[in-house]
This record gives structure tokens, sequence and C-alpha cells, in this order.
């Protein structure tokens, strides 16, 4: 029986919809959004009106009608933790959103625009795999500040579709085997997958872990807190140093990858030396992933589209490859992933999980 759903993934400053029939994607296109009409919202929510209306002008304009659609899927954003799969989006879910008391980020209107587009036509909507996923051991949530525990935001949902594809290529079951998984992107996770569950990883949105081409990473906390009671930096100029401005582009003006592989290839030896040492910290926290495995580890797994990048998987590689083996899955398609995830409900093949 064929399924026809519609996967909305929305970004800082572009949604990303696709059609689906079962698995063979019919449609996929990106909406850009200038930086000028994102910048008049205030806050993510108040965004939903204009990035609804793009998506449905955009679907009018190549043929295809909501009405045709059995389902819709969004990208899950900053909701309370929950559990790994596929889930039904609740009011609660919308409410929860709007309040966004875990951070505003444009994924927040993935299942809330999917909700109210599945409501009017009456047919499920659905998320999967949301940057909340949680499943980490309790003894990798303490820091040596009580009040501070370590929290599980990453890119679950690409993660947890290139772990599925690795352990097929393993020729086991995702429940079989011990993965670390980097997904090398804007932001920077590196997963440490134990049989199915991702019983630790770095937070990629809050300053932990390596750096990336616009997150700083780990800082060192003397120097930070100097700098946020110096009265030279806002509150928001230290979050944007953190995420936004961080990373390759503090040091090189650009968080392109391709950019800074053209420098370091016309031989810009600053550009290799910082991008050097981005590798190098990514490599360093896999080292520290194998620890927590006990050294028992199947393979690791690169992703995103920094991946693409032969010189960034040779540093981490060469670095690494004691360890275990290397498996690249350059890239993401997270609009895959949000379609399979919502048609194994469809097909009967997983139950959808309750957001309570």
């Amino acid at each position: 029986m064929a399924h026809t759903i519609l996967a909305i993934n929305p970004g800082s400053t572009s949604t990303k919809i696709a059609i689906f029939e079962n698995e063979s994607c019919a449609f996929k296109e990106t909406v850009r959004h200038s930086t000028d009409s994102i910048s008049r919202f205030k806050r993510i929510f108040d965004q939903y009106d204009f990035r609804r209306n793009a998506i449905e002008t955009a679907l009018d304009e190549h043929g295809f009608a909501l009405s045709d659609l059995d389902a819709v899927v969004g990208r899950g954003g900053m909701l309370k933790p929950v559990k790994s799969g596929t889930y039904a989006v609740s009011d609660q879910m919308v409410r929860d959103m709007e309040r966004a008391e875990r951070g505003e980020h444009a994924s927040n209107l993935g299942c809330v625009i999917a909700k109210h587009i599945a409501d009017d036509h009456d047919i499920p909507a659905f998320l999967v795999d949301p940057v909340a996923v949680d499943e980490m051991e309790n003894i990798a949530r303490v820091t040596g500040m009580p009040e501070i525990e370590r929290q599980s935001l990453f890119h679950a949902l690409n993660q947890k579709a290139v772990a599925r594809k690795a352990a097929a290529d393993l020729g086991a079951e995702y429940s079989q085997v011990n993965l670390i998984i980097a997904h090398l992107g804007g932001g920077i996770s590196v997963g440490i997958h134990e049989r199915g569950r991702v019983i630790d990883v770095n937070n990629a949105l809050d300053g932990d872990g390596p750096m990336s081409p616009e997150r700083s990473g780990t800082v060192p906390l003397g120097p930070l807190y100097k700098m946020c009671f110096s009265g030279e930096y806002t509150l928001e100029d230290i979050k944007r140093k953190n995420y936004g401005k961080g990373g390759l582009v503090a040091h090189l003006g650009t968080n392109d990858g391709l950019e800074i592989v053209r420098r370091i290839r016309e031989g810009d030896e600053h550009a290799r030396f910082i991008y050097d040492a981005m590798c190098y910290q990514i490599a360093k926290e896999i080292g520290a992933g194998s620890s927590v495995l006990f050294g028992e580890v199947d393979a690791i797994v690169l992703t995103g589209g920094l991946a693409y990048d032969e010189y960034l998987v040779e540093q981490i590689e060469r670095r690494t490859r004691f360890i275990a083996e290397m498996l690249v899955y350059a890239g993401e398609d997270e609009m895959e992933s949000l379609a399979l995830g919502a048609l194994r409900v469809l097909q009967g093949v997983e139950r959808p999980n309750r957001y309570e």
C-alpha cells in the first residue's frame, strides 16, 4: 500500500520540504528565507504563519495537494528529554514548543507545522528522533558543579539513521553493536552508541565537545567567566561566541568548510593549523568515547557535510584507527530519515511513542 508523506525540516534560514511515496522521494526542495525576513520575528514560534505559507506555496507551485497526503512528519525540536523513536505529535508538544523552555531553535516549528497541517486534513502527524533524545547513563550527567548536569542535545535524527546503516553494513542489528558516531556539520556531536542506545554524547548546542565550524566547543572556564564579568560583553555576545560565531568562523572568518579547504590547498598555513586543531579535538572526543565502551568498539562512523572532505577524514582516522575501523557516510538525509520513521508507523512495523 502506498503512503504519501510530507516531511518538514525547518532550519535557521531555510525550510526543507519533501514528498515521499513510501521509501521513494517524489519531490524535495529547500525554501530559502532571507535574513531580513527572519530577523523581523522576535521569537522562533512567531515564524509559524510565515513558514507554513512558504511550505504550502512551494507545494502548490509544484502541483502537490495537501489533501492527497496520508501523514505529515516534522523535525523535532527542543522538547523535554525523550527516548528515541517516532512520536505522534500532541497538543502538549505544541505548547512546549511555544514556551521553548529548553531553548529557541528553528526545529521547534517542525512538529507545530506538521500538527496543524495534519489536523486540517484529518491525518496523523509525527516527529522522529528529535534533538532532545536522551538515553544517557546517569553517570554521564554528573559535573563538578552539582547545580549543573550534562544534557543530551544532539543530532539524534541523523545519528540514529546512520547507526542503523552502519550496523547493517557490519552484518548486524543496531542493538548488537557498539559505535562511536561523529556528526560533522555546523555543529559537531560525538555519540557513544552502546547496543542501540546513545549512552553519552557531547551537547552540540551548549558549548561541549569539539569546536565546529560555528561553535566554540569546550573552553577553559576561568578565562570565560572573566570575560563574562569584564563589562565588555553582554549575555547575548557571550552566547554568540559559543553558538554561531565560535569555532572556525571565529578563527578564520568563515564557517564554509569548502572555502577553508580551498585556502589550505592554496598554502594558507594558519587555516591548516586551525582546521587541524578541529580534527584533533574530534579525534580526542572519539578517543574519550572509546574508554566509555571499555575499548569494545565495532566501528567509528563519520557523517555530516564535513565528512565529504577527504583531508578531514584522513586527519581523524590516523589518530583513531587503533580503536576500530572507520565507516564514512558523508552528508545527511534527514528528510529520508523523517519519512522512513513515519512510514514504519503507517505500515505497522512500529507503534508511535507518546509524549507526556
